[in-house]
């Protein structure tokens, strides 16, 4: 049941802010750019520049994890990758159960970065049972049925549900009771966990409503900037100028 749940912000890792949580991430895909590159050691400015973000920012993430640089060389490119891994747990292997193999949850089982980032896919699950048995990017996908035993037997602590909306609660409510702690929901809905397990949404139609928002205001102001161009609104501007016969200044001069 539900009854007692409630949303709850992601826990704080040895006091780093949840913000500085989320760049994470994107400072060690730069960091490992830098590194099959072969480059040795990376200034906070170019670093924040792969990454996204200001290099103040990136100075400031960087010192909750101890980590300065050295002036006039800066940061150890492979510290810098060891140090983000092991704050991030990608140091050891995590076992993940996808629950849901529709389309989207067929793509993300043949998705090849959860392996090369220290996630293992432990088992694709479904509650169709024409699918019990079909290989999904070599896996064979296991009945719904069998979710408390695959979790047991894997050690799963990381579920990942690609279920319709409707399903998606029931759902997250058999991998909580079954030990589940961190749930990545790409449902179009909102799950109530309890205290002690982390959601993370993915929905990709609000990403995209949030991006026709930017389209329609930059459509917008394009629009103002060409309609301020126009000679017409022009001639409206200079009629703000003018007295009543259309020669004579509404304002006189002092």
């Amino acid at each position: 049941m539900a009854t007692g749940r409630t949303h709850r912000p992601a826990t704080r890792s040895r006091g780093i802010p949840e913000a500085t949580v989320a760049r994470l991430p994107l400072y060690l895909r730069a960091l490992t750019g830098l590194s099959e590159r072969s480059v040795p050691t990376v200034s906070s400015e170019e670093l924040a520049a792969a990454a996204g973000v200001n290099s103040a920012k990136l100075r400031k993430d960087f010192s909750y994890l101890g980590s300065y640089g050295t002036r006039g060389v800066g940061y150890d490119v492979e510290y810098l990758v060891y140090q983000i891994s092991r704050e991030l747990g990608l140091t050891q292997d995590w076992p993940v159960v996808i629950v849901g193999i529709g389309n989207l949850g067929a793509a993300l089982a043949n998705y090849g970065g959860f392996a090369s980032r220290g996630f293992r896919v432990a088992a694709l699950i479904d509650a169709d049972p024409a699918m019990a048995g079909k290989p999904v990017a070599g896996i064979p996908v296991q009945h719904s049925d069998e979710l408390e035993k695959i979790i047991s037997d894997n050690g799963v602590s990381i579920g990942v549900i690609a279920t319709p909306a409707g399903a998606a609660q029931p759902v997250c409510d058999r991998l909580v009771a079954a030990g589940v702690t961190s749930i990545l929901n790409f449902a179009p809905t909102v799950l109530t966990v309890p205290d002690g397990v982390d959601v993370r949404k993915v929905d990709l139609s609000i990403e995209l409503q949030i991006l026709a928002f930017h389209e329609q205001r930059k459509a917008g102001e394009e629009a103002a900037a060409a309609e301020g161009a126009h000679p017409a609104a022009k001639r409206r501007a200079d009629s703000t100028e003018q007295g009543p016969d259309g020669d004579v200044p509404a304002v006189m001069p002092a």
